[in-house]
């Protein structure tokens, strides 16, 4: 790369499962809906304000199960992970290359994993809260 080309941008991945599981709000009876809020969320803020890794990002947000149908959105692409979502995020963190990573999640053993591939973690509580709900837990 020489200097007159642009850097390319950090790549933000999200453990959609582990971070919307980090907040007992009802997701459970709603996992896509649930997703979906965390989708528009990342969309929103952009990513973590301060992290080990500065922004603006490219957000790939990592979604399995019954969050699945989530669409991507402006500035948010989502992944629907075949099998397990932590595989998809770890092939994700080793296909960056040179490019810098950062991974929110709090599973141990994944951050383990895209550790080995280069890539920097935080936990969850990294993103910008949730806007208050008004009481709404679905």
């Amino acid at each position: 790369m020489n200097a007159e080309e642009p850097r390319p941008r950090p790549l933000l991945v999200v453990d959609g499962a582990n971070v919307v599981g980090s907040v007992p709000d009802g997701w459970w009876r709603d996992r896509r809906g649930a997703a979906e809020r965390l989708r528009d969320r990342l969309a929103a803020a952009g990513g973590p304000a301060d992290g080990p890794v500065p922004g603006p990002y490219e957000i790939v947000l990592v979604v399995e199960g019954r969050a699945r149908g989530v669409a991507s959105v402006p500035g948010v692409r989502v992944e629907e992970a075949p099998g397990s979502g932590d595989d998809l995020i770890a092939a994700l963190a080793r296909d960056a290359g040179d490019r810098p990573c950062l991974v929110v999640t709090a599973d141990r053993e994944l951050r383990r994993r895209v550790a080995e591939a280069g890539a920097r973690c935080v936990g969850p509580r990294a993103l910008p809260p949730a806007p208050a709900s008004g009481g709404r837990t679905a």
